[in-house]
């Protein structure tokens, strides 16, 4: 019997169970990244912090996140994937809970940088769990296809929830309900979880790791300081440039390092570029999408927090079923490249039907009809991606590629954000000085919105100019046909050859 017979038969049906498992943590994982959205008024009034103060208690969590998550991907890869899985759910279950008793701002904010951190260990290292669980090409389809569904609609879901928290309970437990997400997934992670010990001596790359961390910390403060305080501040672009160059020393680094923390094979294959190019660009156009429709939801249409939630299900929904039928259906008969370009063209006229939005436009006439196309557009880019941009690594780069897709949706939602919410206020500050002798005829108040309309229509049309390209650019970069098993062992482990790389086979899973 060979050890992947073997590993397959120890797992049996626990695989399913497994999954459950890695998508609460997933799901709530996803989930802090918009549930405090929604609470931050109520937050602040409660914490007495100014309006320039406000945004640290996302940034913080973001600037954490994103700087750490190839250190994390490697651990997971080194120390062992059960291990720092519950290590990751532990600390994020702990500083969740110092966050939500938070009594001051810098308290606060404290907690969501640890946050960040432990979300950086977990979330590389349940998704390689998911990559080396799920080996056969029809279990791996719908594990995906789950897993995607979580990552697409998981935002939506987070405000939904913060909405919901914030109004019938208290702000706080848009915090302590971490601490419920985390004890179901800890209990079943160690049970159902088995040591996956490294094959390899575990080394790490210091100097990549400080390379790297410190590049896309720069890249997200910069971007995330741009959104309030211009581009033409030094605090902006000299973290911009620093990031920029430490990123070009880390490339050069990571090919002479005798034990890279990204190592070049993992992201020169074709379809794995390809994929974590299509997670950046989904990452802007999304969290944009979701950062503005609140905003037009709430302050030109009048929802409350807990509507405003009510009324992003249709993408939590819509996402869901199409990242299944892409994973299942399509990705086995197709492959990513169909899908992925078909999507992005999808969601590019989702935003274009958007950009239609007037100070009037009703949610059912106007807004969850591009919803559910958004949905249907995401779905066949999400999940496809996650699919392939882990799709052929060996087993000790599982990690690594895995932080590497979710650094391509962090890095997209936060430069996405930041340049979509720049052109946005440049739109409405614009159209105010250009018709601000027609507010003595319709008003103040009917200037600002439709000042603010085309506002958002701006931002809107950029969306779709976003996703129009990453079509061209993924269709580009992906090859044609399904994804394969043919290669040698070899290639699977480090070719960026003209072949598919072979999927590697996990080794023995031994009990704990």
């Amino acid at each position: 019997m060979t050890d992947a017979t073997s590993v397959n038969r120890g797992l049996g049906r626990r695989r399913w169970l497994i999954l459950g498992v890695i998508g609460l943590a997933q799901l709530m994982v996803v989930l802090d990244l918009t549930v405090m959205n929604i609470a931050l008024p109520t937050i602040q009034r409660a914490l007495h912090f100014t309006e320039v103060d406000r945004q640290w208690v996302v940034t913080a969590y973001a600037l954490a996140f994103g700087s750490l998550l190839l250190l994390g991907g490697r651990l997971a890869d080194l120390l062992g994937r059960k291990e720092t899985f519950l290590i990751g759910l532990a600390g994020f279950a702990g500083v969740s809970a110092v966050g939500g008793a938070s009594v001051n701002f810098a308290m606060l904010v404290t907690a969501r940088a640890c946050q960040g951190a432990f979300a950086a260990i977990l979330v590389p290292t349940a998704l390689s769990l998911l990559t080396t669980t799920f080996t056969k090409p029809e279990e791996r389809g719908k594990a995906f296809g789950v897993f995607g569904a979580i990552a697409v609609a998981g935002g939506a879901v987070g405000l939904l929830l913060g909405g919901a928290l914030t109004e019938y309970l208290s702000w706080r437990w848009t915090l302590y309900v971490n601490l419920i997400f985390a004890a179901i997934a800890f209990t079943g992670g160690a049970l159902l979880l088995r040591r996956q010990p490294s094959p390899t001596r575990p080394r790490l790359d210091i100097p990549g790791v400080l390379l790297s961390s410190g590049a896309v910390f720069c890249l997200v403060y910069g971007f995330s300081n741009a959104a309030t305080h211009g581009w033409s501040t030094p605090s902006t672009y000299g973290f911009l440039a620093a990031g920029v160059l430490l990123l070009a020393v880390f490339a050069a680094w990571q090919g002479r390092a005798t034990h890279p923390l990204l190592p070049p094979r993992v992201i020169l294959d074709r379809d794995r570029g390809g994929a974590y190019v299509a997670m950046f660009i989904a990452g802007a156009g999304l969290f944009g999408t979701f950062f503005f429709l609140t905003y037009y939801l709430q302050q030109t249409l009048g929802y409350s927090p807990l509507v405003t939630g009510v009324a992003f299900l249709p993408i939590s929904a819509g996402s869901a079923i199409t990242s299944n039928l892409a994973t299942i259906v399509l990705m086995p008969r197709l492959g990513p490249r169909p899908l992925v370009a078909s999507g992005m063209l999808t969601a590019a006229g989702a935003m274009v039907w958007l950009a239609q939005l007037g100070p009037h436009t009703g949610y059912a006439t106007g807004v969850v009809g591009p919803l559910i196309v958004a949905a249907i557009g995401m779905g066949l880019v999400i999940a496809p991606s996650i699919n392939t941009g882990t799709f052929g690594v060996a087993p000790q780069d599982a990690g690594v590629a895995s932080a590497t897709v979710n650094v391509g949706q962090q890095l997209g939602a936060s430069i996405g954000t930041s340049l979509l919410n720049t052109l946005f206020t440049a739109a409405v500050t614009s159209y105010l000085a250009a018709h601000l002798s027609s507010a003595r005829l319709i008003g103040r108040q009917a200037l600002t919105g439709l000042a603010l309309a085309h506002g958002y229509d701006t931002a809107f049309w950029w969306i779709a100019g976003i996703f129009a390209c990453g079509a061209v650019i993924c269709g580009a970069l992906l090859r044609n046909g399904p994804l394969t098993r043919t290669g040698t062992p070899a290639q699977a482990a480090g070719g960026a050859g003209g072949t598919r790389p072979a999927q590697a086979e996990a080794g023995p899973i031994r009990p704990a």
